[in-house]
């Protein structure tokens, strides 16, 4: 019966990774409309999306504070309904003074279910004895990948709030269906490896964090620049410059959703390895890359490495030996998901001085000492039953 209901929760868990992934897709069709809503200048549009991104950032540690004491599923139901009508309260906006803080609330909320859901997903890799995170950040892209893609048609035909509604309805239906089936962790009790303000004292936490951060920095940096790159630097058209993140994103999901068996056959640590090989690979032809198809190809490479960089390093968070899972993985969250929130500024300011080339060079570079941090996974491997004091989220 227990491994049953892990079973059960594994798919429920799933379920909120797509949920939270969809959304994200969603708001990519809403933030042109937004602009021609408000009149906003890129400048200003930049502003909104941080002020977003920073709602965000600052959530993802009070949730991990909340899931010590509450647990992972408490957590992530809340927050999962939360973040399902959240897009509709910046939709909902009828000026700029609510639309700040829906966009701080619905920020937060992200941020929120996102911490919840890896913890959670932590507890069901230690109920199941085997690796599911991979493939649940798998369900992320593919809810991502299917937001983006009807949410542009939907949006087109029924305004930004008719999208809105019909988003809220589909995501709220699939959490709260997933709801009774997440798994519960053993109650959660205090440690002692937490040092002021509830924050570990561990370095290794923090070194695991700034594995995620080197990881989801090129990410971000793809998903951002890698079009404009190949058509302002290469010539590249329209059609053919946006294949750049689209063969990039389609990689990662696909290597996602096999990323779990090679975990389970390889360990994580030897998995990281391989994946820092191949992804700082792909970056470096990127950068080098002669034409935009070679480009295309690089940048589809680097998505198959890095795909499970971040699902190991957070499940390595989740497992540190006398940490809460919900103290590691707010920590690896936090400083990552604050890489992916800054890269873009960053790679925007310096590309204007030295081109993009050599930009996606450096994020090789950072890849690189990613496959050199590749023994701080080790405690991912550690999926072990639930045993206290450190076994809660």
């Amino acid at each position: 019966m227990p491994q049953e209901n892990a079973l059960f929760g594994r798919w429920a868990v799933a379920t909120c990774f797509f949920v939270n992934g969809f959304i994200v897709g969603s708001w990519a069709p809403q933030i042109p409309l937004l602009a021609v809503r408000f009149s906003l200048s890129e400048t200003m549009l930049g502003l909104l999306i941080l002020i977003f991104g920073l709602g965000a950032v600052v959530a993802m540690p009070v949730c991990g504070w909340l899931i010590s004491r509450h647990g992972s599923r408490a957590v992530l139901r809340i927050t999962g309904i939360l973040c399902a009508c959240s897009l509709l309260l910046v939709a909902a906006a009828p000026a700029m003074a609510t639309l700040i803080p829906a966009l701080v609330l619905f920020g937060g909320f992200l941020g929120g279910m996102d911490v919840a859901m890896n913890s959670n997903a932590v507890v069901v890799e230690r109920r199941l004895q085997r690796a599911i995170m991979s493939s649940s950040h798998g369900f992320w892209s593919l809810g991502g990948f299917f937001g983006a893609g009807v949410g542009g048609i939907l949006a087109e035909q029924w305004g930004h709030l008719g999208h809105a509604v019909a988003v809220t309805f589909v995501a709220l239906t699939l959490v709260l269906a997933a709801m009774p089936k997440l798994v519960v962790e053993r109650k959660p009790t205090a440690t002692s490896s937490s040092g002021i303000s509830g924050f570990p004292r561990s370095p290794l936490i923090y070194l695991t964090g700034i594995v995620a951060l080197f990881s989801m920095m090129p990410e971000g940096a793809v998903l951002d620049w890698a079009a404009l790159y190949l058509r302002q630097e290469m010539g590249a058209g329209l059609a053919t410059a946006s294949l750049a993140f689209t063969a990039f994103s389609g990689a990662m999901a696909l290597m996602r959703f096999l990323g779990d068996s090679l975990r389970n056959r390889l360990g994580a640590v030897m998995t990281m390895r391989l994946s820092g090989v191949v992804a700082a690979t792909g970056m470096l032809g990127a950068g080098l890359a002669p034409s935009p198809a070679i480009a295309t190809l690089a940048f589809a490479l680097a998505g198959l490495g890095i795909a499970n960089m971040v699902p190991i390093a957070f499940s390595a968070a989740g497992n540190q030996p006398g940490i809460s899972s919900a103290a590691g993985m707010s920590v690896a969250t936090t400083i990552g998901y604050s890489g992916m929130l800054a890269a873009p500024s960053i790679v925007g300011f310096v590309a204007e001085r030295t081109g993009f080339a050599p930009i996606f060079i450096g994020f090789a570079v950072l890849l690189a000492m990613v496959l050199l941090m590749s023994n701080l996974m080790r405690p991912a491997d550690e999926i072990t039953p639930q045993t206290a004091p450190a076994s809660h989220s």
